[in-house]
């Protein structure tokens, strides 16, 4: 197996929790802005752009392991194989999507002149592709995908 894998593949999956802690604190925060009417504080827009950053080193781990993985393969049998779908297409594609919606959010949000707009833009696209994401981390309770934990 590659070397590089080994090395990218529990960092990758050791590092969706950072990702995931930073999104459920940015969308409960984005939440609370939004149906509070509360002010867009440095802190909010931080936070926020921490989350998007995390998520973007995520997916860039993602993409170079894309190209060295051993469960990603073009193949004829890749999407009769849960497996290597799994990896080669429909995790692929979610993450994809989880970005742009992702960095869609964060640019209206800073393009947005009220408060409430800004904590709308961040709630609605990081909710969306927080859910996304949920659906595409191979869980450990999704035996034919093999994930782990970490």
């Amino acid at each position: 197996m590659n070397t590089l894998y080994k090395i990218l593949n529990p960092a990758h999956s050791g590092w969706r929790w950072i990702v995931l802690i930073l999104l459920v604190l940015v969308i409960i925060e984005a939440h609370k802005g939004w149906k509070g009417n509360k002010t867009f504080t440095d802190k909010n827009k931080k936070l926020a752009l921490f989350a998007m950053i995390a998520f973007h080193i995520q997916f860039l781990a993602g993409l170079v392991l894309y190209f060295v993985s051993p469960k990603v393969a073009f193949i004829s049998e890749t999407m009769s194989n849960k497996l290597l779908r799994f990896f080669t297409v429909e995790h692929s594609l979610m993450m994809i999507i989880a970005m742009i919606l992702i960095t869609i959010g964060h640019s209206k949000s800073k393009k947005a002149t009220l408060d409430t707009q800004k904590f709308k833009s961040i709630a609605v696209y990081y909710t969306i592709a927080f859910i996304i994401i949920m659906i595409a981390i191979p869980w450990p309770f999704r035996t034919a995908l093999g994930g782990g934990w970490f």
